[in-house]
Order: C-alpha cells, then sequence, then structure tokens
C-alpha cells in the first residue's frame, strides 16, 4: 500500500511551481536557468563556512554556491535550496547557509528558536528535485538497499542525504536514520511503520558497537560493497527482555561527510 503524500508548505510550494510552469520534474532541466525565470542570478565561486548565500536587492536577486562543494548533487540541493528560500523568504536581506542550517535534524530542532525558514526551504528543495509521485514509483516493488538510495540519488541528481529523508518519508520498507556530529547523537527520526523502539541517544555517544562509532573512533569508512553492515538490533534499538539478538537481522549503512565530521545511520531490519 502506497504511503498517503502529505504535502508540507515548502513541498507544496514546489509541487505547484512545478505545476504552475508545466514540469514534471527538473532531472534534466539547468536549475540556474529556472532560477533566472524568477529573477535570480546564480553565482558559483570560493566561499569561506557556507554553501550557499541569497542577497535579496531591490530589483535583483543574487544567489551564491560554493565550487568547493565535493559533489555536483549536494550543489543541486544547496542551489534548490537557496531557491526555496528565493520564492518562500523574500524580504530577510542577506542569508547564508551551511551544512548547520541545511540539516533536516538540526533545523527540525531548532525551529522554536530560528523559526521554520531553513525546514521549509529543504523541503522545498526536496520536492523540486524529487517529486513526491515520481520518487514513489522509482522505489516501489524494490528490495531497500544502500545501492537502492545511490540508484535514486543518481536518477534524481540529489544529494544521497536527501534521498535517505526522502525515503523515510515515501519509502516502502520501514527505516529509522540517526545523526551524529562529531561523536553525539544530536537526533533521530523513524517513519510511521518502523515497529521496533528506538533506544534514545540523543546527546550520547553512538553505541560503541555502531558503524557510526567505528567512523568516530578508528576513521572507518566501508567501500560500497561493504556499506551495508550486520549489527545487532540491541546496538541502537531497545532488546525486549524476551527477545533475543539472534532472531534479528538489521543492517547499518552510514552517509559519512567527513569534512563535517558528521554522520547519518540508516537502520533497517531484513
Amino acid at each position: 500500500m502506497e504511503k498517503l503524500i502529505k504535502y508540507t508548505k515548502g513541498s507544496g510550494c514546489a509541487r505547484d511551481l512545478l505545476l504552475d510552469n508545466g514540469f514534471d520534474d527538473l532531472i534534466d532541466f539547468p536549475l540556474e536557468l529556472f532560477a533566472s525565470g524568477f529573477g535570480a542570478t546564480i553565482i558559483h565561486k570560493p566561499m569561506i563556512n557556507s554553501d550557499g548565500r541569497i542577497i535579496f536587492g531591490k530589483k535583483n536577486t543574487i544567489i551564491e554556491i560554493n565550487n568547493n562543494i565535493p559533489f555536483e548533487e549536494k550543489k543541486r540541493f544547496t542551489i534548490a535550496h537557496e531557491i526555496g528560500h528565493l520564492i518562500m523568504h523574500k524580504g530577510i536581506d542577506i542569508h547564508n547557509d551551511n551544512e548547520s542550517t541545511m540539516s533536516w535534524f538540526n533545523n527540525k530542532e531548532k525551529q522554536a528558536k530560528s523559526g521554520r525558514v531553513e525546514y521549509e526551504a529543504n523541503q522545498f528543495a526536496s520536492e523540486l528535485l524529487m517529486p513526491s509521485l515520481i520518487f514513489q514509483e522509482k522505489q516501489k516493488g524494490i528490495k531497500f538497499s544502500p545501492q537502492l538510495l545511490r540508484d535514486l540519488s543518481s536518477y534524481f541528481k540529489t544529494s544521497l542525504t536527501s534521498v535517505a529523508f526522502k525515503y523515510l518519508e515515501l519509502g516502502d520498507h520501514p527505516i529509522c536514520l540517526f545523526h551524529s556530529y562529531n561523536k553525539t547523537v544530536k537526533y533521530w527520526m523513524r517513519n510511521i511503520d518502523f515497529p521496533h523502539y528506538i533506544t534514545d541517544y540523543t546527546k550520547l555517544q553512538p553505541p560503541e558497537d555502531s558503524v557510526a562509532m567505528e567512523f568516530f573512533e578508528k576513521g572507518k569508512i566501508y567501500n560500497k560493497e561493504k556499506s551495508r553492515q550486520p549489527i545487532w538490533k540491541s546496538t541502537w534499538l531497545e532488546l525486549k527482555n524476551w527477545e533475543n539478538d539472534n532472531d534479528f537481522n538489521f543492517y547499518e549503512f552510514c552517509i559519512i561527510t567527513p569534512a563535517y565530521n558528521s554522520v547519518i545511520s540508516v537502520i533497517w531490519e531484513e
């Protein structure tokens, strides 16, 4: 049974923008040209402590993108995020975005303090680059694996992290995500179908036997062929006193950003 698509302000705005301008998707359409249609010029330049910046002028808007971002998929998501600000948040003058402001976890955690603008821009970018109806169809009936996330990332030409969050929202297989930064778990999320109770590691170190901790303590990053690492249920989840770890088949796949000392742990059961 397909999950019901629930549009937020950001995702709904992106959906309406695509429909109103006659696009099914922007997979093969230059985002620079798309942004120019709404009065913005995109400039790629070296930037310090910032991945993207939007500068609203009286007549013209400039979007600056850090050309040192190592992956084109992340660049595209950053551009889409800034277009979200362009469409939804005019009047903020100059706005800088980096790994912190564009983090799905941090944004949700800080909404009460900093408002919803970053969360809305992320949701906008996700829908603009990965329209929900198309995303649902592309993953439908395919066994969940790290390779599925990579294939979706390649198809939609966007970041692996954004694909993981989109899958959490719309994917067929139950998963949960943990974000660890500087050897501390910052936040976790699960989809509504995930049937297990999650041990709350928020503000604690990742579990000693987790793949995330292997990175923080040993710098270990598994190659693609070995990125699906078996773990115990009790590693991240609560093991009831009548349960046996040997009766479960859990796995952890880590999306690691060494430059930011950041790990997204994708946890699922087969």
